[in-house]
């Protein structure tokens, strides 16, 4: 029977969805190829396609409508280096998130975490009548003259965490848990 998931393979829809159910139980490459009887190099590259797809569905999606959106930055890498500290420390990647309260999340892996990088994202991804929550970073000074007109900040510096609505909890519990 032909495939009709992914064209050139010599797999069948049947061993395709197979290996489609054992992606969605997370289960890893090595134990999927034991179960079906297909090289892990296969796998891979199957699992590959998955996540292409996936992302590309991402990306398609339309952007956050109007709602409470909280922004915020991260780093992600090895734990901290002894003797460098801060922002930029050696060998982290800077990641810029936004978190629509109660739906969805929005990551990506930016150059850096400066208002010419990060602009262009929001304003590509949140409507002008949404309101934004942010932390005191510099970056996010300008929302204002983006034609964002609610505009909430929490001051981490003031010992702020939270004040009723007006926090950025939710997105910082997403990067506690990646």
């Amino acid at each position: 029977m032909k495939n009709k998931y992914i064209k050139g393979t010599h797999f069948s829809e049947r061993k395709i969805r197979e290996i489609l159910r054992l992606f969605c139980l997370d289960i890893e490459a090595i134990k999927t190829a034991d179960l079906t009887g297909i090289s892990r190099q296969s796998i891979n590259k199957i699992y590959t396609l998955f996540r292409e797809r996936i992302a590309e569905i991402c990306e398609s999606e339309s952007p956050f409508e109007n709602g409470e959106i909280e922004l915020d930055e991260s780093y992600f890498g090895a734990r901290r280096v002894r003797g460098i500290r801060g922002r930029g420390a050696k060998g982290k990647i800077p990641v810029f998130g936004m978190l629509k309260r109660g739906d969805k999340v929005y990551t990506q892996v930016v150059k850096s975490v400066s208002a010419s990088e990060l602009m262009p994202i929001i304003k590509g991804k949140a409507d002008k009548g949404s309101v934004l929550y942010t932390d005191g970073f510099k970056t996010y000074d300008g929302l204002a003259d983006y034609g964002y007109k609610k505009h909430y900040r929490v001051k981490h510096s003031e010992n702020e965490f939270a004040l009723g609505c007006n926090h950025i909890n939710g997105i910082e519990n997403f990067w506690g848990l990646c």
